[in-house]
Order: structure tokens, then C-alpha cells, then sequence
């Protein structure tokens, strides 16, 4: 454990250093990236820092396994969950770039969240502010922003989109809280979308899917999108002969 934690050590503070280096040719930066010593040293103490977290990110992590394995009746254990489920690959991913985000560490965060986002489907802004007890099911399409803040024991389908509700003021916004707070014990189910750095989704609510959300919802509440009208039509006065229509134009 101790020379994989030594490789490890060396490894990460290569990449941390590089990032730190490369932040100085940035436009607007006074500093040298080539002769950098300030650098080398914020990389040591990042990576120090960075290890002494690693226990309770750890134990976060096995919450979310947890409860992945208690929210979903298919998986048949908590191996199971680790091995197979895209949501939790990339909170594990979001969780430890979420630590070098803190950190300040450039470009390396979002490196890190963009690579579970291809292999997932799922894109977290390492920045977002992730409680405890967190489970995205199926996950595919799922879009958290950098200034989300989720409580514990939260639970996300595919498709739903945690997002800002003005972007086309791109840069402008920078630094400002423009994406929802999604408070304890909420249920957003698929294809909702929730906007906005001022909307709230209290304690205990229910999102149904793809309902639009620019709005603060009080706890405990359930929000639902009208159904839509069906038409039912019976088929078998129209089959004629052998041919079935499958549709109608």
C-alpha cells in the first residue's frame, strides 16, 4: 500500500503541477510557466491536502454505493452497483475532482468529469455541491451545472437537466449561483428540467418527468405535468385481409 500510494503520489503531482504551469501562460497571467518554483510547491501541498480527504470522500462514496443498492429492487448487491452502474461511476468521478475544484486546481477537474461524461452519459460539473446518499438511476442525458447544490438522500433519473436559466449571457455570469438547490429527500424522475440559481426544491418533494421548473417549489410538495390526451382506437374492424396497418397518416 505504501509504494502504491508513492506512485500514486508522484503521479498526481506531475499532473497537478502541470495544470498550476499552464494557468501562468494563460492571457492576463503575470507569471513564468517555465520557471514556476511557486508552482511545484502549490502542487505538493494540493496533493497532501488532497490525500488527507481521501477518507471521508471514501465514505461518501460507499454511502452512495448504498444507496444505489437500497433505491434499486434489480440489483441484486452492492457489487453489483459498483461494477454496473454508470450513475455511480461518475459521482465517484464528480466526488474526487470535486476535492481538486476545492483546491483550486485548473482544468484537471473538468478534465476528469468530461471522461466519466463520455463514458457515462452523464455530466456533473465538478464544482456542484453533492450531499450524501446521492443516486442517479440509469443516468443517461443527465446534465448537473457547476453552481448545483443537492442535499442528501437525493434521487435522479435519465434525462433531467439541473441547469441555468439564462446562459446567453455566457461569461457575465461567471461566479454567480445560476443553478438550482435541490434540498434533502427529493425524487426528480426523467426528463424533468429545473433552472435557475434562485429555485429551490424543498425537503421531501417529488418531481414527475419532464416537467419544466424555473420556480421555487415549498417542501414536501409533488409537481407533475398535465397528462396528455390519448386516442384509442380499436384495430380489428379495420384489418382487412392479411394487411394490418401499424399507423395512420
Amino acid at each position: 500500500m505504501g509504494e502504491l500510494l508513492i506512485e500514486v503520489t508522484d503521479l498526481l503531482y506531475e499532473q497537478v503541477r502541470c495544470c498550476l504551469r499552464y494557468k501562468r501562460q494563460l492571457p492576463g497571467s503575470d507569471g513564468d510557466a517555465d520557471k514556476c518554483e511557486e508552482c511545484d510547491r502549490e502542487a505538493v501541498r494540493i496533493v497532501s491536502s488532497f490525500f488527507d480527504r481521501l477518507p471521508a470522500v471514501r465514505e461518501m462514496l460507499a454511502e452512495d454505493v448504498q444507496a444505489a443498492f437500497d433505491g434499486d429492487p434489480a440489483a441484486q448487491s452492492t457489487d453489483e452497483t459498483i461494477f454496473c452502474y454508470p450513475g455511480l461511476l461518475a459521482i465517484t468521478v464528480q466526488r474526487v475532482a470535486h476535492e481538486f475544484y476545492k483546491l483550486q486546481v485548473p482544468l484537471l477537474p473538468r478534465i476528469m468529469t468530461e471522461y466519466a461524461h463520455g463514458l457515462t452519459g452523464i455530466d456533473i460539473h465538478p464544482g456542484a455541491k453533492v450531499g450524501r446518499k446521492f443516486f442517479i438511476d440509469h443516468g443517461t442525458g443527465v446534465v448537473i451545472g457547476e453552481t448545483t447544490e443537492i442535499g442528501d438522500n437525493v434521487r435522479i433519473y435519465q434525462g433531467v437537466t439541473l441547469g441555468a436559466l439564462a446562459p446567453a449571457f455566457g461569461q457575465l455570469l461567471r461566479g454567480q449561483k445560476r443553478h438550482p438547490t435541490i434540498h434533502d429527500n427529493v425524487t426528480i424522475y426523467s426528463g424533468a428540467t429545473i433552472l435557475g440559481g434562485e429555485t429551490v426544491i424543498g425537503e421531501g418533494c417529488t418531481i414527475g418527468g419532464n416537467v419544466f421548473i424555473t420556480a421555487s417549489v415549498p417542501k414536501f410538495n409533488q409537481v407533475s405535468a398535465d397528462p396528455p390526451k390519448l386516442k384509442y382506437r380499436d384495430r380489428r374492424a379495420r384489418i382487412k385481409g392479411d394487411f394490418v396497418p401499424d399507423f395512420q397518416i
